[in-house]
């Protein structure tokens, strides 16, 4: 399973260095020249491939969305056509949204197929896994299970929580997000939002 980690920040590189030590094949890429994400590559994601955006999504087989919300406007929408995307960004609006995040970077990101995970647990808490519950949202079941399985691939145990619609149980304030526990206080908690 090739990946690609769009995000060189916080979250970014943690999961590209799990994603290495579980044996994937991983391209990061950061918002400008690979070159200038080499050194921070070399030693927070070792193994990791630094590389342009659309070259690290053009041969992934799974492609990591962990950059600023800010910054996901600026992204070419063409070139994840086709790909399994995982948001893994957090949006704080002002005021209440018509959508969750994960619905928007759909609407955005026409043919890609979108699955809503590992944006609710902070990145400290990402290392080590250690089976680590994480949620999961999204209308494609293909793409659900395969990042079920690249979740637990990399350590996690994926717990789904309905479609992408669904997703917003992961977003800031629900009760959900920055919960870091094993999956059954992670199901208990769902079901008490159902």
């Amino acid at each position: 399973m090739r990946i690609a980690v769009l995000g060189a920040g916080h979250v970014g590189p943690v999961l590209a260095r799990l994603a290495v030590a579980a044996g994937c094949p991983v391209a990061i890429a950061g918002s400008g020249d690979p070159a200038r994400i080499a050194m921070i590559t070399e030693f927070l994601a070792p193994g990791a491939v630094p590389l342009s955006a659309s070259d690290a999504v053009a041969d992934a087989d799974l492609v990591v969305l962990a950059i600023p919300w800010h910054r996901f406007g600026m992204l070419e929408p063409g070139m994840f056509t086709g790909k399994i995307v995982i948001d893994a960004m957090n949006h704080w609006p002002p005021a209440a949204a018509p959508l969750g995040t994960s619905e928007e970077v759909a609407s955005r990101l026409v043919g890609a197929r979108v699955v809503k995970t590992l944006n609710h647990i902070a990145c400290q808490d990402m290392e080590p896994p250690d089976g680590r519950a994480v949620g999961l949202a999204g209308d494609d079941a293909a793409a659900v299970e395969a990042v079920s399985e690249f979740l637990r691939r990399i350590g996690f145990e994926p717990v789904p929580v309905g479609s992408l619609a669904a997703g917003r149980l992961l977003e800031p304030g629900s009760p959900l997000f920055g919960v870091a526990v094993a999956r059954p206080e992670f199901e208990k908690f769902t079901k008490e939002l159902a």
